[in-house]
């Protein structure tokens, strides 16, 4: 079975600020521009939803308010989608053409090469973890989520930019040198932008 992660660049504590913000005119304008996108993931996930499940828009509507939540673990999955659409509307889209689909440990090989290139600030596979989403939100199993902080961002630029000083060039396999220089096109997207991070998702 394969996997994605997607990433996005965006503001983290105002992302944060959006869970449990009560937020009624996000909810309207989603409810009214994404109605195709929401149908579509009730379609997918009809089963789920026939079993008790929220839809997609009671998951986000419930997030957006702060709960209440359904008491079962089994549902929660929902609310986890609903934050990665909140991400996916306020933030940037990073090219994840290199870990979309990917199978295995590809996430921790791709760490792999990064520490070779003595990259530690950040983590691809800590993007994946699972209990990341911010508190309050439940979390059952899909999507995991996880951060990395401007100021992360910053410092990982700088440990590749002073591998690149150091003429340190260990030998990687070219898929591998092709993710890495994909993360690194992120790190130098969120270091170029005062205040922004990176929230991923694994699913």
């Amino acid at each position: 079975m394969s996997s994605c992660l997607t990433a996005y660049l965006l503001d983290i504590p105002a992302t944060h600020a959006l869970v449990g913000s009560k937020d009624e005119q996000l909810l309207a304008t989603i409810r009214d521009q994404f109605a195709d996108d929401l149908a579509r993931d009730d379609d997918w996930f009809s089963d789920q939803i026939e079993d008790g499940a929220p839809t997609a828009f009671d998951a986000l509507t419930a997030v957006v308010h702060g709960g209440p939540y359904d008491a079962d673990d089994e549902h929660s999955f929902q609310y986890g989608y609903a934050y990665k659409r909140l991400c996916g509307l306020t933030g940037f889209f990073l090219d994840n053409s290199s870990f979309c689909p990917f199978r295995g440990d590809w996430l921790e090989m791709v760490d792999e090469g990064m520490k070779a290139l003595r990259v530690t600030a950040v983590s691809v596979a800590e993007l994946g973890y699972f209990g990341g989403l911010p508190a309050g939100i439940p979390g059952y199993d899909l999507p995991r989520c996880g951060e990395w902080t401007h100021e992360s961002c910053v410092a990982a630029l700088e440990e590749f930019e002073q591998t690149k000083r150091d003429g340190h060039a260990p030998p990687l396999e070219p898929e591998v040198v092709e993710a890495v220089m994909s993360v690194i096109g992120w790190l130098r997207m969120a270091a170029s932008r005062p205040g922004l991070g990176v929230i991923g998702f694994v699913a």
